[in-house]
């Protein structure tokens, strides 16, 4: 026992203090996967998986705000969930309710702002007039924006984007040549956000799950073993000591920035 914890002691990075406040990423998306596995694992229910982890994101919230981080974004349930069992559905739906009620508080004590991205009009209503009573009461908060993306899917927001720019054009509002990355940017449901610098998904699964398509274009990609109702403040330090070793070029070559 001793030996363990010996050795436990011994390969501990304290990587926290090694990230820099002035080379932090502006908007970390984070795709929070695992929670079923997790209660798989030992041999519990896949709802007890989701209830564990609402620990992760209080500690990921916390830290991110700690740290001066500005914009976080969670995948809390996009447009696919709504095929899973209904029972599960359900237990995801009353979870979101009652976090969203125990949370508000440490909300306004930390200064955070809620915010919410996707087809809301699916949620049931119970749901949604719970979180659109957290975000009046959160509007004015600046210390960072929380967002929670939910019945949230990218395909269907491009498909949104489309119509409605596609309507704009049918009335004369917008001129198909004055179309860019601009409009398009002025249409999505994160209009009012950054885009991604840092992308962390966990559970060990490497795709994108149709999250924030557009708005990844040149995030950094970050994957990790850990089921999200393991990820811990200190696993959230390890991926931006990642991200600030990395060289963003963004289509430049290193001599470039080098020269920058």
């Amino acid at each position: 026992m001793a030996e363990n914890l010996v050795t436990v002691i011994f390969n501990y990075v304290d990587y926290k203090n090694q990230i820099k406040s002035k080379q932090l990423p502006k908007h970390i998306a984070v795709i929070m996967d695992g929670n079923g596995r997790w209660a798989k694992q030992k041999g519990l229910l896949r709802t007890i998986g989701h209830e564990k982890g609402s620990r992760a994101v209080r500690e990921v919230v916390e830290a991110s705000a700690e740290l001066g981080l500005k914009y976080l974004t969670l995948y809390a349930f996009s447009t696919e969930n709504w095929r899973r069992p209904k029972y599960e559905v359900d237990t995801l739906m009353k979870l979101l309710v009652s976090s969203l009620r125990k949370e508000i508080h440490r909300l306004q004590d930390n200064d955070i702002k809620l915010n919410a991205i996707g087809n809301l009009e699916l949620l049931p209503s119970k749901v949604l007039d719970e979180l659109l009573e957290v975000i009046e009461s959160t509007k004015n908060n600046s210390r960072m924006i929380l967002t929670l993306a939910l019945s949230y899917g990218s395909r269907e927001e491009l498909v949104h984007v489309m119509k409605e720019i596609a309507n704009n054009v049918k009335n004369n509002i917008i001129s198909p040549e004055k179309i860019d990355e601009t409009i398009i940017n002025q249409h999505l449901y994160t209009q009012n956000l950054p885009d991604v610098d840092l992308l962390i998904r966990t559970s060990g699964e490497q795709r994108i799950s149709n999250f924030l398509l557009w708005q990844i274009a040149y995030a950094e990609l970050y994957f990790t073993d850990t089921l999200w109702p393991d990820f811990s403040k200190e696993e959230l330090y390890l991926a931006l000591y990642s991200y600030q070793n990395r060289e963003r070029r963004f289509g430049k070559t290193s001599d470039q920035l080098s020269k920058q």
